[in-house]
């Protein structure tokens, strides 16, 4: 019994366990202002996430987040340990769910991520004792801002950040006030006792650090190069899609221009009549988006956003073409040889079938994301090679137009990438007019009613500017590409679109468009433009098709993205060259005739919209003259920087570029600095000046006076470095600047410039190594 009282005495108790497994109290954080600035921090950043993703998926982070806070304050001298345990557990589910999320996400993780690091956050908000769990907080919403800034697509992102900027700054200032011991608060049974400053009295400073981080901040991102993105294979697409049925991608659906019956068994032309019919336009839908369209149709859009680009390059995004002219309009002859391509069920990618062409290509990196109902049609830039696409199947015509088995609705988001072909004019002069079958076949066709009355015109037009440049000794149009060039030019400069298209007469029944374009109206709507130009180059053997898609839209320097709307839709001419593949010309008047190159680069766009408004309260002269200044010195940077895109050679050329101009600014620097001490020097007392310049020349051969010595005492030690004949000039120097300079006594300052020579002509003496 005695022995059993015993064990038990020396076996612990539970209490006493559990005093064992609990850790030790630490230091908490007891300032109220520091914890609301924080937690405001955190705030900001989810707000700025769901603003930038457009969504609403974290809304009830920010009651949980304050409830959090609030509780981690009352609480942040307890031990909490069954809230650590259920917040670990919380942690394991959110993490498990994030895991089962990526499998229906596998290609853009991006608001996986961010939902998981806000769940992180909340479940973190709960227990919050210490500097450094706040630290850990700040660092999350820096994050999330982060995040919401690779998803931003709009400037509604703008004002959150100047919100962050505004919070972030005043949290830093605490948190550092706070690890310094200036704003802690001792509770007890005395009165609470604040060291820090009352916040009225730090408000003033707290502006004028906004003002300037704001300005500084502004300043280099209008100077920062933008550079190609997508570096990185993880491409935005969304969220993995079902088709139901079975999808051959032979139909075009365009919301504006469906199929209906008139009443009478017929076609209503003002929806979507591609029989010729006269009709009106769809003011949200572009009509030239369908395997069949109807140019007899009068009207104008209402402009609307339907999409943001994010591209390497401004381009036209294509979106399809047609083969067959039909009088009044175009058609996709082989419409029915449309295949259908599928993608692995774990990935996103689809690879294109790519045409075979001999000149260099650039691959282009493109994703679009839709704001506004749109077609089943993909736009994309010339030869897409692969396409991210989140539903199973995809479709591409004869004319590499690329067809979803959906319409695409808001918030539809896909990637391509794109060869686009460089335009080089001179291997287009070179390109011969032997042209393959298919080709031949199909992009050649002209009405015969038509095609000696247009052939006849087309070979006037050249006929003329070979006469005219035999008198002015020019040179004549030879190649295609020039043939080509010039009609594009002249259609342009001598037609006209209407003042008022409502006005414009329709085509009569059986009125061809192209004749009644050339010989009738001397003009049309602009995509007749291009019609009649197509049509003018098959007429003379030079194989062209009608294109359409949109132009670049409105590039915002600031999100990086192209705004596109419907009414930058419209239809110009590809004209294709052997080994070389299709190159488009615009003849529409107000367009350019060669569309955007890839050689064009966004490298300085904010300094380039900056400038543009400077520019506009300049003269025209000091314009010009700062143009080509601003011009060449940009050039030459954007050209630098696209060598390192350019593989190893590149690469090495930039490297070399950038010794040479390195050492280049070192030796100006040098010669500025000894610039700059001569001006220095002149303005200093003669004294003064005969002074300083033997203490830098002395400097130089090795014995540099150092700050926290006397004149005297350095004196004393360049007798012991220098033979004495140099010491002693030294000394008479030095002592003559004391002396004036706090005796009042007048030197001899020609006797001391005659030493100071005789100083410098001692220049081969050497300094002992004596460390001093």
């Amino acid at each position: 019994m005695f022995k059993f009282s015993r064990m038990r005495w020396r076996l612990p108790t539970w209490s006493n366990l559990q005093q064992q497994m609990l850790p030790p109290l630490m230091e908490v954080e007891n300032s109220i202002p520091l914890r609301v600035l924080v937690l405001a921090l955190v705030i900001v950043g989810v707000v700025a996430t769901d603003i930038a993703a457009e969504t609403r998926f974290s809304f009830w982070a920010v009651p949980l987040s304050c409830a959090g806070t609030t509780w981690s304050y009352y609480r942040r001298r307890s031990r909490n340990v069954s809230v650590k345990f259920c917040i670990a557990i919380g942690m394991l589910i959110a993490l498990g769910a994030f895991f089962g999320r990526l499998f229906g996400e596998l290609n853009d993780t991006r608001l996986a991520l961010a939902e998981l690091l806000i769940q992180l956050q909340v479940l973190h908000g709960f227990d919050i004792p210490r500097r450094k769990d706040l630290g850990y907080s700040i660092v999350i919403g820096v994050i999330l801002l982060g995040v919401a800034a690779t998803l931003s697509q709009t400037l509604a992102f703008a004002p959150v950040l100047l919100v962050f900027l505004a919070v972030a700054l005043p949290t830093l200032v605490f948190d550092y006030r706070s690890r310094l011991g200036l704003i802690e608060i001792n509770l007890g049974t005395a009165k609470q006792k604040v060291k820090s400053q009352r916040l009225s009295g730090l408000l003033p400073s707290y502006f004028m650090l906004f003002g300037v981080v704001l300005v500084i901040g502004l300043g280099i991102f209008a100077v920062l190069p933008r550079f190609p993105g997508y570096q990185l294979r993880m491409f935005p697409v969304s969220s993995n899609i079902q088709v139901q049925g079975n999808f051959t991608g032979r139909n075009v659906i365009n919301p504006g221009y469906v199929r209906k019956g008139n009443g009478k068994g017929g076609v209503n032309p003002g929806s979507g009549g591609n029989g010729g019919e006269p009709g009106k336009i769809d003011p949200s839908f572009y009509y030239g988006f369908n395997s069949r369209i109807n140019q007899n149709l009068r009207g104008e859009m209402t402009p609307k956003v339907v999409m943001r680009v994010r591209s390497q390059v401004e381009g036209f995004w294509r979106v399809l073409a047609f083969d067959k002219y039909t009088g009044n309009g175009w058609e996709i002859s082989r419409n029915d040889k449309t295949q259908t391509l599928r993608r692995s069920p774990w990935s996103y990618q689809v690879f294109i079938p790519r045409n075979t062409i001999t000149g260099k290509t650039q691959e282009v990196v493109q994703t679009y994301t839709v704001t506004s109902d749109l077609p089943n049609l993909l736009p994309a830039m010339t030869y897409p090679r692969e396409l991210y696409f989140p539903a199973p199947l995809v479709a591409v015509d004869p004319e590499q137009g690329l067809r979803s088995p959906v319409e695409l609705s808001e918030g539809f988001t896909y990637t391509v990438i794109s060869d686009v072909p460089q335009r080089d004019r001179a291997l287009l002069n070179l390109a011969k007019n032997k042209y393959p079958p298919e080709i031949s076949k199909y992009y050649l066709q002209v009405p015969p009613e038509i095609q000696d009355k247009v052939r006849q015109r087309t070979e006037e037009i050249l006929a003329d500017y070979s006469k005219n440049s035999v008198a002015k000794s020019s040179k004549t149009l030879d190649s295609t590409y020039e043939k080509t060039l010039y009609l594009a030019q002249y259609v342009k400069q001598h037609f006209t679109t209407p003042e008022n298209p409502s006005e414009f007469p329709f085509l009569e029944e059986n009125e061809d468009l192209v004749e009644a374009f050339l010989f009738k109206h001397q003009g049309g709507y602009p995509d007749h433009f291009s019609t009649v130009l197509t049509i003018m180059l098959r007429s003379i053997g030079i194989p062209a098709r009608l294109v359409a898609g949109y132009g670049a839209g409105q590039f915002n320097p600031f999100t990086g993205m192209y705004i596109v709307r419907n009414t930058d839709a419209y239809a110009m001419t590809e004209v294709f060259f052997p080994r070389y593949g299709w190159f488009a010309f615009d003849p529409i008047p107000g367009h350019d005739v060669i569309p955007p190159s890839i050689e064009e680069t966004q490298t300085f766009t904010v300094l380039q919209q900056f400038w543009k408004w400077v520019a506009g309260w300049l003269p025209s002269p000091v314009t010009g003259l700062l143009n080509g200044v601003f011009g060449t010195i940009f050039g030459l940077i954007a050209r630098f920087f696209n060598l390192f895109s350019q593989g190893w050679l590149g690469i090495l050329q930039a490297l070399v570029s950038l010794t040479g101009v390195s050492f280049g600014g070192w030796l100006i620097l040098q010669q500025w600095n000894r610039w700059r001490d001569r001006v220095a020097l002149n303005k200093l007392p003669p004294m003064e000046g005969l002074y300083q310049n033997m203490l830098r020349w002395v400097a130089q051969k090795g014995l540099a006076k150092h700050p926290s010595q006397t004149p005297l005492e350095y004196v004393q030690v360049s007798y012991q470095q220098y033979p004495s004949h140099i010491a002693e000039i030294i000394d008479e120097i030095t002592q003559a600047y004391v002396g004036w300079r706090y005796g009042g006594y007048k030197p001899d300052l020609q006797r001391l410039q005659q030493r100071w020579q005789q100083l410098k002509a001692e220049s081969n003496f050497r300094v002992n190594s004596l460390k001093i």
